[in-house]
């Protein structure tokens, strides 16, 4: 784990904008490369079927 990643709240919903993908298509905070995906109000949810870290794109 790097510093970067120790700083990931999972409690919080992220933008694509302010924290962009460290390794495209995989988990900021674990390296995982599943996700459950949502769409609501037009914006698209991404969150990590491991760890749970929630994006918006």
């Amino acid at each position: 784990m790097t510093d970067a990643t120790k700083e990931i709240d999972l409690s919080k919903t992220y933008t694509y904008k302010e924290m962009p993908d460290i390794q495209y298509a995989r988990c900021d905070n674990c390296d995982y490369a599943h996700f459950n995906s949502s769409r609501k109000n037009g914006l698209f949810l991404r969150e990590c079927r491991n760890c749970g870290m929630k994006k918006t794109i």
